[in-house]
């Protein structure tokens, strides 16, 4: 334990910080982080430890980059936002970290003696406008998985240790530390927190794993449904492994949070369990919060096995699983000791003739697959020079030009998300991620990314209707201010789609139908968004034509690898 008296609250939370092994401190600025401020400076004159620091102009953007670079080093960072306000203003990205399973810690600040108080005034603007009845721990509760308030400046140090000790344990996310001001200007003696270590992991037993065996052994025709397998350290290399082992398909639902298995693989079987609920005799859910839509939609056969640390999700109000077994070990564990099972309780007759028959229907669906794909982008083609372009050659396009580059997808599209996840193919760990949460934080989030994979081409694909939600500017200013570059594809459809989509179902034969005014959908008054990056000294591109989509990106790409983040605003036919 080091003593160094004569410093601060500031100091305390810095040394807190590096102990936990936060590699950033991601902040969006406030007048409560002087004494952070402070002892960064003071730290980097001396030359002594500290994590690294983002200045950002916008708390989602602070938030969105913590939950991005979380999502790729599976460790928690550091998020200070401003007293109440900022971390309402941040409070979709928090939760968007917490249905993502980010661990982070996340601080804001209060006064609780409002100047009435001897020593170090806290500014009258705390009286008047920022505090809040029960304080913002209060507030940030319901969309963190643990929140509470430094009680004193001798204490703070262990406590942002067991805020971050709770956020990286299953299931993952955001915890909320509100410190108040005056504990960051208390003087501090030195006290620092143990550094922290990774969780251990929890192991299903053989005596739960060998029943499980045996049922997949005896299935005739099971299947795999995944959401977060991909996730976890180690989960999409071990759901391979079993997968290909047991020879079982695996679906990926809409629901996906990021890549779980290769969708270039035989295996894979697409995003839809609906063939699957009356003819499988076993269903797998693996790392699956809400596999069945509507949740009563049971299945009328199969038998049931969640394989999931924390399969009941606390943070998810209605959860309906219909689980006959349930193995709560560490995911990628468990996977590896059914992997080893495989062998052994294959080698029988009946085992190896239901492996060949659910193998060749398997190679039949996938091989109808991929000649739907194929056929769908032939037909993408077909008008090249007509206005606008199939949203299926551009997801197409992007994934031939980022063949073997090694990239990185960031979707926040809607109404094309199965368009892209279905086209791109991402086959590899850590090349795919879907924002969670509101629309508004995907440029933050693969901002994120590419800080934690600065090596990689990172790519996000938006809807118009979703770039418009994100903080543009800060966004951009955060890209270029730290090195982040991007290509940026916008499908640019010129309307909010899943809106009037969902009015025209409402609604078929309604007064908007009648008389053609849909309201709350229209983006065409819009100036096209490509353009928004040109004050920033970034690589632009406007496609209107199938004809012009391939140079237009190729440029971008480029313009990428070259340090300059590019926005392709592309006018989609639908």
């Amino acid at each position: 334990m080091t003593n160094t008296p004569g410093t601060d609250g500031g100091d305390a939370l810095v040394s807190a910080f590096n102990a936990v092994g936060a590699d950033y401190v991601f902040c969006s600025s406030g007048s409560e982080w002087a004494p952070v401020w402070e002892a960064l400076a003071r730290r980097h004159r001396d030359g002594a430890p500290a994590p690294g620091y983002l200045d950002l102009t916008h708390e989602t953007v602070a938030v969105g980059m913590a939950t991005g670079y979380g999502l790729v080093k599976r460790r928690p960072q550091g998020v200070l936002l401003h007293a109440a306000p900022g971390l309402l203003q941040g409070s979709m990205a928090v939760h968007g970290a917490l249905l993502a399973g980010v661990p982070m810690v996340v601080a804001s600040s209060e006064s609780t003696t409002y100047g009435d108080a001897p020593g170090h005034d806290p500014g009258g603007q705390w009286y008047r406008n920022l505090s809040i009845v029960g304080g913002p721990h209060g507030i940030a509760r319901p969309f963190t998985k643990w929140s509470t308030e430094a009680a004193g400046v001798h204490t703070l140090p262990t406590m942002v240790t067991r805020a971050a000790e709770l956020a990286w344990r299953a299931p993952a996310g955001p915890a909320y530390l509100n410190i108040p001001l005056e504990i960051l200007l208390e003087e501090w003696d030195g006290r620092e927190a143990k550094p922290i270590v990774a969780p251990g992991s929890t192991h299903s037993s053989p005596e739960e794993v060998d029943p499980v065996a045996q049922l997949i052994r005896e299935a005739v025709n099971p299947v795999i449904v995944t959401e977060t397998a991909g996730r976890e350290a180690g989960g999409f290399e071990a759901l391979v492994a079993f997968a290909e082992a047991w020879n079982i398909p695996v679906v990926e639902p809409d629901s996906a949070v990021c890549g779980n298995f290769p969708r270039t693989h035989p295996l894979h079987a697409g995003s839809d369990i609906g063939p699957w609920m009356d003819t499988a005799d076993l269903i797998l859910l693996v790392n699956c919060r809400a596999p069945f839509y509507p949740p009563s939609r049971r299945p009328s056969q199969a038998k049931i096995v969640v394989i999931d640390e924390v399969p009941q999700r606390p943070h998810v109000v209605y959860q309906v699983l219909f689980a006959d077994t349930y193995l709560e070990g560490d995911v990628a564990n468990t996977l590896r000791q059914l992997t080893k099972r495989a062998k052994a309780a294959m080698a029988d007759e009946a085992a190896e003739r239901a492996v060949a028959e659910r193998r060749a229907a398997q190679h039949t669906r996938y091989s109808e697959e991929t000649g739907a794909l194929a056929r769908a982008e032939v037909k993408a083609c077909e008008d090249p020079e007509s206005p606008g372009v199939d949203p299926v050659l551009v997801a197409a396009t992007l994934r031939k030009l980022l063949d073997g580059r090694n990239g990185i997808v960031v979707d926040e599209t809607i109404t094309h998300s199965r368009v892209v996840r279905r086209h791109l193919r991402t086959a590899d760990p850590d090349s795919y991620f879907y924002v969670q949460g509101g629309l508004g934080q995907g440029i933050a989030v693969a901002l994120g990314v590419k800080l934690a994979a600065r090596e990689r081409p990172v790519v996000l694909t938006i809807g118009d209707g979703a770039f418009t939600y994100n903080p543009v500017i800060p966004s951009y200013d955060a890209s270029k201010a730290y090195g982040l570059p991007l290509l940026i594809v916008v499908f640019n459809n010129r309307v909010y789609k899943s809106m009037n989509l969902n009015h025209r179902r409402f609604y078929p034969d309604g007064a908007a139908a009648e008389t053609g005014e849909w309201l709350g959908t229209d983006l065409h008054r819009l100036p096209r968004l490509a353009d928004f990056a040109e004050p920033f000294g970034m690589h632009t591109e406007t496609v209107d034509t199938a004809n012009d989509l391939a140079p237009a990106l190729q440029r971008a790409l480029k313009a990428v690898s070259e340090g300059t983040t590019a926005v392709v605003d592309v006018l989609v036919t639908r």
